[in-house]
């Protein structure tokens, strides 16, 4: 699934704005820019294997309750933040949505299996004679 793809429900996502850390004097302790934005998983409607993916993608940004938390403080803005937040979301939604291609199982050749065969041959001949040697 590309990103552009992606559809977010409003109803799944709810926003809170807290006082970024870092650089930026005064105005990280007065602003709250940072952005928290927290998605209900079950909302989303993803099929088994991508809601599995994203649990694994997501790890600890995943609580026990099926909320999933994103925390953006990269900006001084909370437009800024609020965008960045939501682009990761889809980021992830996207990448959960992609599947590994199947392996298909192969089997080595008849030529492969001999040269193979030979090789430890000759790997064993080169070790055996590397035994002690004897006064005859």
């Amino acid at each position: 699934m590309k990103l552009e793809e992606v559809h977010i429900p409003e109803t799944a996502l709810s926003e809170r704005f807290l006082a970024a850390t870092g650089p930026g004097g005064q105005n990280v302790n007065k602003v709250a820019t940072a952005c928290q934005l927290r998605v209900d998983v079950f909302r989303l409607g993803l099929p088994p294997h991508a809601y599995e993916k994203l649990k694994s993608l997501a790890g600890s940004k995943l609580t026990s309750g099926g909320e999933l938390i994103i925390t953006a403080r990269n900006y001084r803005t909370q437009d800024a933040n609020r965008e960045d937040a939501r682009r990761r979301l889809a980021e992830l939604i996207a990448a959960a949505h992609e599947r590994q291609a199947r392996r298909r199982p192969t089997k080595p050749s008849r030529s492969a299996k001999a040269k193979r065969v030979d090789g430890k041959k000759q790997r064993s001949a080169v070790k055996a004679g590397r035994g002690r040697v004897r006064a005859d």
